[in-house]
């Protein structure tokens, strides 16, 4: 069976999730057209040869609403041939929309596009109000627990500190900072005003003053909520556990963020009849389905399966780009797979660099693209989990690898 390929991938900047933000004033639609354009224009593609896009968008509604990809399609000047869909598996959307688009292109023998928008500086999560914060009774009744609280929980049962979890974001933060004042990300494209002005070109959400000092003073985020919701009660006896250890805060759990990501697919055949030249191709891809309570634990389910489909081991795979949902659940991805950290999230991730919801799956293809042909390697494995249990992991291979 044919592998689907990866001509390329483009992201844009990613901005602080505030009004401050540098991508603040831009509007969802207008950043998400633009990295249409960028990747046209790389390309050099003639667009009514793609027969699908697909993004995705967690939070849609008000300017992220009415299905965005098919506005981001007309306001980049493609084709109306284009077709396109929007889709939500909350922080797995943009990695789902890439494996969708694979299928597309694959089954159509043409080019797809796949990736993502949120930003969540003008729509905030939950803006949308739905049932997973909303509605009460769903809650009680199910058991859905703030995704906080069951990152607190998956670390006690598993025996994470403070101190450990401190350790890892201070490591995102540093090879954050040291992949953007090195040129790293090469598939980033810089966003701009509405009038051509370069708003920002480089990621502004590292933050270079992280110390560990500065990350121990910072008070626990869920503590409050789940003693008074009376939520930590229920947890410890549903676990059997005698607390809850709260060990994250703002500094070590993903930080909110504005971005969107586009990465376009193509058939083997497609690709040759249009003169494209691939950068990698797509191996296998998983979904999984986790325990809804701690819901945060499937990216590791995903990636097994993924690599079990690839024929591939945890040692053949030369990268590692998983989604800091937080971290210890990165902590919990290393155990529980036996990833080393030195091939895990090298340049950083989303603890530093932001979790533009729907744009993060698209944005570790780039990423993991990126820094294969840094290194001349030749697998990445994608991962990303979500709420409610929700998984996503792909394996990735570099097209034209040299040898280590």
């Amino acid at each position: 069976m044919p592998h689907a390929l990866i001509i390329d991938a483009v992201r844009s900047p990613r901005g602080r999730a505030n009004a401050r933000g540098a991508l603040h004033a831009l509007r969802p639609v207008t950043l998400l057209a633009q990295q249409l354009q960028h990747l046209a224009q790389r390309i050099g593609i003639d667009t009514t040869h793609v027969s699908d896009t697909l993004m995705g968008c967690v939070t849609q509604t008000s300017e992220q609403g009415t299905n965005i990809a098919k506005l981001a399609v007309v306001s980049a000047g493609w084709s109306d041939a284009v077709s396109a869909l929007t889709l939500n598996r909350y922080c797995a959307s943009g990695l789902t929309a890439v494996q969708f688009a694979a299928q597309q292109a694959l089954t159509n023998d043409g080019l797809a596009v796949g990736g993502g928008i949120e930003m969540m500086s003008r729509v905030p999560m939950a803006s949308d109000q739905g049932p997973l914060t909303h509605d009460t009774a769903l809650l009680a009744q199910t058991h859905l627990i703030p995704i906080g609280l069951a990152a607190d929980t998956i670390a006690t049962l598993h025996g994470f500190s403070r101190a450990q979890c401190d350790d890892y974001a201070l490591a995102s933060q540093e090879r954050a900072c040291h992949a953007r004042a090195n040129g790293h990300f090469v598939s980033i494209t810089p966003a701009l005003s509405e009038d051509g002005q370069v708003l920002l070109a480089q990621d502004e959400t590292p933050r270079d003053n992280t110390t560990l000092d500065s990350l121990t003073r910072m008070p626990s985020a869920f503590a409050t909520l789940g003693g008074e919701s009376g939520l930590d009660a229920m947890l410890c006896a549903r676990y059997q556990l005698q607390n809850i250890q709260h060990v994250h805060h703002a500094g070590n759990s993903p930080a909110m963020a504005d971005g969107a990501s586009a990465v376009l697919l193509s058939s083997p055949r497609a690709a040759a009849r249009l003169g494209l030249q691939a950068r990698g191709r797509i191996l296998a891809v998983a979904d999984a389905g986790v325990n809804h309570v701690l819901a945060l634990t499937g990216a590791v389910d995903a990636t097994r399966k993924a690599l079990a489909r690839a024929g591939l081991s945890v040692a053949d795979i030369d990268l590692f780009e998983v989604n800091e949902s937080f971290a210890a659940l990165m902590l919990h991805y290393m155990q529980q797979l036996g990833v080393p950290h030195a091939r895990l999230n090298t340049n950083g991730g989303t603890i530093a660099l932001g979790h533009a919801m729907g744009a993060t799956g698209g944005t570790l293809v780039g990423m993991a693209m990126d820094e294969l042909e840094r290194r001349h390697a030749r697998y990445a494995v994608i991962a990303i989990c979500g709420a409610a249990g929700v998984a996503v992991a792909m394996v990735i291979e570099r097209v034209q690898h040299q040898p280590h």
